[in-house]
């Protein structure tokens, strides 16, 4: 029998206070659950998503998860929320940060309409830094997705990420969307491009690493799903990026 509407959540929340109550830190967990938070993407909608996150912030509920699964925007959020500086969350409500995100012009000059390299090369380096080694060093674990464009398999990053410079990699590479936000991003051997396309709300991949709870912010309503053998949900991408994808995917499959 399924659980009842709502109890799921109040399951996490329950979970996150006793663990707030208890004192326990990450790595030291005796209650034997592994608990996440998933943070969807979506453009700039990802200030929805980042407004919730910063709000956990301002709670203190953040050392209560044991990690923290981001796909594009979402990732971006993710690693706001882990690094020394959280407050630089509140970037996504600033005007210059769209207007140094997304310029309509450039596709005049054939170039992507949202410069995600300059966000995180540039950007998140100079006018609003975000310290990546302290991202790197967080004891709640960070795991930003990707789609493999290869294969078109929805990839954990973390393995890849050995520095700062791995780190803003794989950062441009879970937001990289062909045609609209960059082309794919090499990291080590593998290329890799926009999360949403293969798992837009991180789901699958928290569940097969062992999660037992989780806590997911949203930034769209409603959610389209397919279902698995087993009848859970599982979140699928609009149709229009699923045709990005598979027309990206042709060109960069090997022949």
């Amino acid at each position: 029998m399924r659980a009842p509407a709502g109890k799921e959540t109040t399951d996490v929340l329950r979970v996150l206070r006793e663990r707030l109550r208890a004192g326990s830190t990450p790595g030291n967990r005796t209650d034997g659950l592994r608990v996440a938070l998933s943070i969807e993407g979506g453009g700039m909608r990802g200030a929805v998503s980042a407004g919730m996150a910063l709000a956990l912030h301002e709670l203190g509920l953040v050392p209560a998860f044991d990690a923290v699964y981001g796909a594009s925007a979402g990732a971006i959020t993710g690693a706001w929320l882990l690094s020394s500086r959280p407050e630089g969350l509140r970037g996504w409500a600033e005007p210059d940060y769209a207007k140094e995100l997304i310029r309509w012009q450039a596709v005049l000059r054939g170039r992507p309409v949202v410069d995600i390299r300059a966000l995180i090369e540039v950007v998140y380096q100079t006018r609003w830094p975000m310290d990546f080694e302290s991202v790197l060093a967080s004891a709640v674990e960070y795991h930003p997705l990707a789609t493999d464009a290869v294969t078109g398999a929805s990839t954990d990053l973390r393995p890849l990420i050995g520095d700062p410079a791995e780190l803003r990699l794989a950062l441009r590479a879970s937001a990289s969307l062909p045609f609209l936000a960059g082309a794919s991003v090499q990291l080590r051997d593998r290329r890799f491009y926009d999360a949403g396309v293969a798992e837009s709300i991180p789901f699958r991949t928290p569940l097969a690493q062992g999660a037992t709870h989780f806590l997911v912010l949203r930034s769209r309503l409603p959610l389209t799903v397919a279902a698995r053998a087993d009848g859970v949900p599982v979140p699928r991408p609009p149709r229009s990026i699923r045709l990005l994808a598979r027309t990206t995917l042709r060109k960069e499959s090997p022949e």
